[in-house]
C-alpha cells in the first residue's frame, strides 16, 4: 500500500509547522509554497536571470521582470549538491558530471589568464550586453517620470562594457537632453573623436566621469579641453565652479552619491550649502580629496545644515579601484578606522559633524556610546584561486567554501552529529551578499509523506523589498549575525577585508599572551592523605558505565544500584543541583567530578585556563575560541601567510569527543564557514609531528585528581597508544582522510592495538631516543596543566571530589609534548581489555581486569602501588 501523501494545505501547515517558523518564510506565503511543492514548480527562471561578473570569475542575480513586490512571490531552489563534509572529494571523483557541474556553478572551469572565445563568451555577447543597457536607461525614464519631474538628471553607466560603437548607437543625448551628470566608468571607451562628439551634444552637462576605460592611455592630453569647449557647463580647471544663471535648481536634492569619482578637489561654488541647502546624505566614498585639508573638508560639511548621512572610505589605487559588493565592517578597536581624506577616527569624525545621525550605516550613538569604529564598508569580493595544472575536483575543494550552506537533522530522540552541506543551484548560487538584502533564502525539509523518511531539502527564495527590473538580487550571507556575533570578521569568508586591522589586533593578543606568568599554587602538594574506607563495612559505589560496574571487585567495595544509598557516585552524567534533587544525592557522596572542572574538559575553557596561567606555554599549540577571538585568529592566519610559514588549522567542538565535527584545513574562508556547525575552536596543527613507522599517532594518559588544594594527582601506569591507520602525508587530499589524520580508531576505521612496552622499544629504536626522557617531559607538562587550573579557578576544590580524567598528549618532531584535549570520564575499553605491563617499574605485570581495581584504590584507599604521584 503506497503512504498517504499530503493532500492539503491544512495538512502541510500540521506537519510542516516548526519548520515553517524556523525559515522565517511570511505566513502570506505558506499556501504558494505548499502549492509549488506539491505541483513540483520550478518557476524562478521565468523572473531571473545569470549573468556573469568580476570578468568572468563570479555570477550575479537580476530580475528580469518587470517588478516584484515585497513578500509576493516564493520560489522553490534546488540543491545541485548535498554532501557530509568527510565525503565529499570522493563524491567529487565518482559522481559522472559532478565536479564538471560545480566546477562550472562556481566558476573555476575556466584559465583565469585567458583571452580565448570561451572566456569572452562567459563574460556575454555584445547583443546582451547592450540589451541590458537599454533596460537600465528605460528603466532610468521611467523612474524620472515616476519620482520627480519627468527629467533625469544622473545616469549611471559604470562597468558595462560599453564600446565606441554602442555609445554611438545608444544616442544618449537624445533620450536624456536635460542630463547634469554621466558617468561612463570602467567601460571599453577607446575612440577619442568619437567620445568628445558625443559628450558635447550635451547642454547641460555639468559632470562627467571616464575612469578605467582605455581611451586615457590613448589621449594627448586634449580631450579634456576639447570637451570643456564643447560642453562649457561642465567643471574644470578653468571652470571649477561654474553656475548655470538659468539652469535646473539644486536646491530640492536631498541624496547626493559621488563615489569613486576620481574628486581631488571638493571646493566649487556647485558642491556648497547655498546651492543644495536640504542635502541630508552624501556618499564620499573612494575619493582621493587630497588637495583639501581635514579642516577644509570638515568646515566644508559643517555648513550643510541638513546632512545627518555621511559614507566615507579611503582611496584606493586606480588599478584596485573596482566596484565592490555593499557590505559594512565594525570593529572594536581605537587605532584603525576609516582611512582617508577625514582622519583614521570615526569619533573624531562624529565629535566634528555632530548633526551626523549616521556614519557608514551605522548608528552614530552607537559609535559614540561604544567607541566602535567602522571600516571599509565596499569590499572586493574573494574569488577562489587555483593553478591551470590543478584538477577540477581539487578547484571545487577550494572554492566550495564561497558557496555551501549547512543544516543539520534531528528527530524527536536526538539531532545529528554533523552536518549536512549544499550547493544551491546555479540560479540560486548566483544570489550574491549585500548589508542591505532584498532577498532571503532558507533551507527548508519538504516531508510530502508526513515523515522524516520521505523528506526532500530544498530551499525557499522570498522578496523582502520591493523589486525593480534589471535590479541584482541580493541576501544576507550572516543572516541574523550581528557584531555581538562577530559578523564584520566572518566576512573574511568572502570578501578581502583589511589585513592590517587583524594584524594589530593579534599583535595586541600576543602582548597579552607574553605578559602571562603562571605562580604555583599557594598550598603544596599533600603529603599526607587520609583513605576514606571504612573499617566496618564496604564503600558503596553506583554507577552507570558498565566497565566499572563489571571490573571494581575488590572487597572493600560494593556496587549499588540506588544513587541515594551509595557512598561513592561514579557516572557519565553531569551532577548539577537539578540532578541531584531528582536522584537523591547529597553533599555528603563522593563524586568523580570537580566544580567548575569545564576549565579543564572544555575545549575552549580549556584554552583560557592555559593562556591565563602561562600564555602560550611551548607544550600547547596556538588556540582560538572561534566565537570570540576570530578576529586574532584571522590576524595570526594573515601574519603567517606573509611569513610563509606553516597555516594549516584543526577546528574541534567545544565538547564533543571522538573527533566528531573535527575538520584539518589551511583554507581561511573554510575556518571561518565552519562556524556555522557550532561552535569551534581553532588550534594550530601539529604539521610536523613524530612518526611511528611513518603513521601519526598519540597516547592517553589517566590521571587520577584526589584534590585541587592542596594538589594531589597520580598518574596511572596504564597508558596507551593510538595509531592512526594510513601513512602521514600533508598532500591536500589527505586532510579529508579520516584514517591519515585522526587515531581515534574506536567508533569508526579499524582499530590496531598495539601494546604500549613494544610500541615503547620499537619506538625508541626507530628514532634513537630514550622513553624516560619524553615520559618527564610528558609527566612536566601533565602537573603544569592542573596547577593551571588549580591557579586560575580555586573554585573548583571540593573535599568530597574524586575524579579520573584522560589527557591526549602529541609529541612533536623533536618528541616535545603537546598536549590535545582533558576528557571528563575518559573510555577505558583498551585498559580493560588488554594486560601490559608497566615499563618504568621493572616490568610489573598490569591486569586488565585489575585497571578500575587500582584506580579506585589509588583514589579512595590511598594506595600508590600503580600509579605515580606528580
Amino acid at each position: 500500500m503506497a503512504p498517504d501523501r499530503i493532500e492539503n494545505f491544512e495538512d502541510f501547515v500540521k506537519v510542516h509547522a516548526l519548520l515553517l517558523q524556523a525559515s522565517g518564510l511570511p505566513p502570506s506565503l505558506h499556501s504558494q509554497l505548499f502549492q509549488k511543492l506539491y505541483s513540483e514548480t520550478f518557476d524562478s527562471g521565468d523572473f531571473f536571470q545569470v549573468q556573469p561578473c568580476e570578468e568572468g570569475r563570479q555570477r550575479r542575480l537580476v530580475l528580469d521582470s518587470d517588478s516584484m513586490e515585497k513578500e509576493s512571490h516564493v520560489f522553490l531552489i534546488d540543491h545541485a549538491w548535498t554532501f557530509r563534509l568527510s565525503d565529499a572529494p570522493k563524491q567529487l571523483q565518482e559522481i559522472p558530471g559532478l565536479a564538471e557541474r560545480m566546477a562550472s556553478l562556481m566558476c573555476v572551469d575556466i584559465d583565469i589568464d585567458s583571452n580565448s572565445e570561451e572566456t569572452d563568451a562567459a563574460n556575454g555577447d555584445e547583443k546582451d550586453t547592450k540589451s541590458d543597457v537599454l533596460r537600465m536607461l528605460e528603466r532610468e525614464i521611467c523612474e524620472a517620470k515616476d519620482n520627480g519631474d519627468g527629467i533625469a538628471r544622473w545616469l549611471e553607466l559604470d562597468g558595462l562594457r560599453i564600446d565606441d560603437d554602442m555609445l554611438l548607437s545608444l544616442d544618449l543625448s537624445s533620450k536624456f537632453p536635460d542630463l547634469l551628470a554621466l558617468s561612463l566608468c570602467g567601460n571599453k571607451l577607446e575612440n577619442v573623436e568619437i567620445v568628445v562628439q558625443e559628450i558635447t551634444k550635451f547642454k547641460c552637462l555639468r559632470a562627467l566621469w571616464l575612469n578605467d576605460n582605455p581611451l586615457l592611455r590613448n589621449c594627448d592630453g586634449c580631450m579634456a579641453e576639447r570637451i570643456l569647449q564643447g560642453s562649457p557647463n561642465i567643471y574644470g580647471k578653468e571652470n571649477p565652479g561654474y553656475i548655470l544663471q538659468n539652469g535646473h535648481s539644486l536646491l530640492s536634492v536631498t541624496s547626493l552619491d559621488l563615489s569613486n569619482r576620481c574628486i581631488h578637489n571638493l571646493i566649487s561654488k556647485g558642491f556648497s550649502p547655498v546651492e543644495m541647502p536640504s542635502l541630508s546624505y552624501l556618499n564620499l566614498r573612494g575619493n582621493p580629496l587630497e588637495q583639501n585639508s581635514v579642516s577644509e573638508l570638515l568646515q566644508i560639511l559643517k555648513g550643510f545644515p541638513c546632512l545627518n548621512g555621511l559614507e566615507l572610505q579611503g582611496w584606493k589605487k586606480k588599478e584596485e579601484n573596482q566596484k565592490g559588493i555593499s557590505c559594512r565592517m565594525v570593529f572594536n578597536d581605537s587605532q584603525i578606522d576609516i582611512p582617508g581624506p577625514l582622519g583614521e577616527s570615526a569619533v573624531e569624525i562624529l565629535e566634528s559633524l555632530p548633526n551626523l545621525s549616521q556614519l557608514n550605516g551605522v548608528n552614530a550613538s552607537k559609535i559614540l556610546e561604544t567607541g566602535k569604529q567602522v571600516i571599509d564598508s565596499m569590499l572586493q569580493p574573494r574569488l577562489p584561486e587555483w593553478s591551470p595544472d590543478e584538477l577540477l575536483a581539487d578547484r571545487v575543494l577550494g572554492a566550495m567554501w564561497l558557496y555551501l550552506m549547512t543544516y543539520r537533522l534531528a528527530d524527536e530522540e536526538k539531532i545529528d552529529e554533523t552536518s549536512v552541506c549544499y550547493v544551491m543551484d546555479e540560479l540560486g548560487s548566483a544570489l550574491r551578499h549585500s548589508d542591505e538584502p532584498n532577498f532571503r533564502v532558507s533551507p527548508f525539509l519538504y516531508m510530502p509523506e508526513g515523515k522524516l523518511a520521505s523528506a526532500v531539502s530544498f530551499s525557499i527564495l522570498w522578496p523582502t523589498q520591493d523589486v525593480q527590473k534589471d535590479d541584482e538580487c541580493t541576501r544576507d550571507f550572516l543572516y541574523g549575525i550581528g557584531e555581538d556575533k562577530q559578523r564584520s570578521a566572518r566576512l573574511t569568508a568572502w570578501f578581502h577585508t583589511p589585513q592590517h586591522y587583524f594584524i594589530h589586533v593579534y599583535e595586541k593578543h600576543c602582548q597579552k599572551l607574553q605578559s602571562k606568568h603562571c605562580l604555583s599554587p599557594s598550598i603544596k602538594s599533600s603529603t599526607d592523605r587520609c583513605s576514606i574506607s571504612s573499617c566496618e563495612r564496604a564503600l558503596r559505589v553506583y554507577t552507570d558505565i558498565p566497565h566499572v560496574e563489571e571490573f571494581l571487585t575488590r572487597p572493600e567495595f560494593l556496587i549499588t544500584t540506588d544513587p541515594k544509598d551509595a557512598d561513592i557516585i561514579w557516572t557519565c552524567m553531569q551532577i548539577d543541583e537539578d540532578t541531584k534533587k531528582a536522584t537523591g544525592i547529597t553533599d555528603q557522596q563522593y563524586i568523580n567530578q570537580f566544580p567548575f572542572e569545564a576549565c579543564l574538559v572544555m575545549k575552549h575553557h580549556l584554552a583560557d585556563t592555559i593562556q591565563k596561567a602561562y600564555g602560550s606555554p611551548e607544550w600547547f599549540q596556538p588556540t582560538y575560541n572561534l566565537e570570540t577571538h576570530l578576529p586574532q585568529l584571522i590576524g595570526d592566519y594573515y601574519v603567517r601567510k606573509r611569513d610563509g610559514v606553516d597555516n594549516l588549522w584543526i577546528l574541534k567542538p567545544w565538547n564533543m569527543a571522538r573527533t566528531i565535527d573535527t575538520t584539518v584545513t589551511s583554507d581561511l574562508a573554510a575556518i571561518i564557514r565552519l562556524m556555522e556547525t557550532g561552535p569551534k575552536i581553532c588550534q594550530k596543527y601539529i604539521e610536523h609531528p613524530a612518526l611511528f613507522q611513518g603513521r601519526k599517532f598519540d597516547l592517553r594518559y589517566i590521571v587520577l585528581v584526589c584534590s585541587m588544594n592542596p594538589l594531589d594527582i597520580f598518574l596511572a601506569d596504564v597508558f596507551w597508544v593510538r595509531l592512526a591507520n594510513n601513512g602521514y602525508t600533508l598532500d591536500k587530499q589527505s586532510l579529508f582522510d579520516y584514517e591519515t589524520h585522526f587515531t581515534v580508531m574506536n567508533y569508526r576505521g579499524r582499530l590496531n592495538h598495539m601494546n604500549t612496552p613494544e610500541f615503547v622499544r620499537q619506538f625508541e629504536q626507530e628514532h634513537q631516543v630514550k622513553w624516560l626522557d619524553i615520559h618527564e617531559r610528558i609527566k612536566t607538562m601533565i602537573r603544569s596543566v592542573f596547577e593551571s587550573a588549580a591557579v586560575v579557578h580555586p573554585e573548583m576544590h571540593s573535599p568530597m571530589s574524586r575524579a579520573m580524567y584522560g589527557l591526549d598528549v602529541m609529541l612533536d618532531s623533536a618528541f616535545q609534548p603537546k598536549l590535545l584535549e582533558v576528557t571528563y570520564c575518559p573510555d577505558c575499553t583498551r585498559a580493560c581489555k588488554y594486560d601490559t605491563e608497566d615499563i618504568f617499574h621493572g616490568g610489573k605485570p598490569l591486569r586488565a581486569q585489575d585497571f578500575f581495581n587500582n584506580v579506585f584504590g589509588c583514589l579512595f584507599l590511598n594506595e600508590t602501588e600503580y600509579a605515580t604521584k606528580l
